[in-house]
């Protein structure tokens, strides 16, 4: 262990970030992560659910950003898990940095979409609420007992035009066509490492990233397959290595004919922004308030 990170991670920050930056994220790892909601917006306003919490004392603020996120203080995710509002399916509890893929992709109303890895179901609900419970959404889950609680969360939040597929997305039929694709690939985690975690060594290694990668890769390459022509998808991971980003987007565009969309990050102000190999993707450090995540833009060329 390298400053209470697995020697090899830190390795792999110190190349590609510098010894002030990786400092800076391994400060990010040792905090404790404020609790962060979205308001769904199919059941509820964003008033009411400013006017709950502060008739129960909860103190919040806003996301200037997106309106209907809201940061907690000095609250837990199990106390608000207590609260109606939660039980009824009017707030999804959700990491801020995990909101920013379903805005970027720009889901609308009778548009089809494909979630190739959906559970538990954060971004997909997310974009049903963006598109007004309008869009046609896919939503794939290859684990059983993800997949049921995938759909436990959708039958919650009110979504209605959500098809769950308990399949590994790589073995979707290629003749399937979507006009717009999210997918926020399996990773290694590396942007939400908690360094107080005593099984950091045993459970960050370099045999998970390695079969992170080559995951990554197979599920970006049947993407761009079932994306129809001309149309656009999201590519993000929890993760803020290049070997599962960057590197992995530089490897599959010299197979396809793909673009990058450029993210204008003046979009979210005040989001703590790392620098990245591919112009116009997006790189978000962790701290108190986000996890570490990685977004890029893909358009398929006609």
């Amino acid at each position: 262990m390298t400053n209470d990170i697995p020697n090899f991670l830190y390795n792999l920050l110190i190349d590609q970030y510098g010894e002030e930056v990786t400092n800076k994220i391994i400060n990010g790892y040792s905090k404790k992560r404020k609790t962060t909601l979205r308001v769904n917006t199919l059941k509820t306003s964003i008033n009411y659910v400013k006017e709950y919490l502060t008739n129960f004392n909860y103190t919040y603020s806003e996301v200037p950003w997106y309106e209907s996120a809201l940061i907690l203080e000095n609250v837990t995710e199990k106390e608000i898990k207590d609260l109606d509002i939660y039980k009824n399916g009017e707030i999804y509890l959700q990491s801020l940095s995990s909101m920013i893929p379903a805005i970027i992709l720009n889901p609308k109303e009778d548009e089809n979409i494909l979630d190739m890895a959906a559970a538990p179901g954060g971004k997909t609900t997310q974009m049903v609420a963006l598109s007004n419970n309008n869009a046609y959404i896919t939503a794939c889950e290859k684990n059983k007992i993800r997949a049921e609680r995938l759909k436990y969360n959708i039958e919650k939040q009110g979504a209605t035009r959500v098809s769950v597929m308990i399949k590994d997305s790589r073995d979707l039929d290629n003749f399937l066509s979507f006009d717009k694709i999210l997918l926020d690939a399996p990773c290694s985690g590396s942007g939400t490492l908690d360094i107080n975690d005593n099984k950091l060594e045993t459970t960050f290694t370099e045999k998970l990233l390695n079969r992170s990668i080559k995951f990554q890769t197979q599920l970006l390459n049947k993407a761009i397959n079932l994306l129809k022509k001309g149309n656009e998808m999201v590519y993000s991971t929890c993760s803020i290595l290049k070997e599962e980003n960057e590197l992995i987007l530089k490897e599959i565009m010299k197979r396809h004919k793909i673009e990058i969309v450029p993210i204008e990050k003046e979009l979210f102000p005040n989001v703590p922004f790392l620098n990245t190999q591919i112009d116009g993707t997006i790189c978000v450090s962790p701290t108190d308030l986000y996890e570490g995540f990685f977004v890029a833009k893909i358009r398929k060329k006609l």
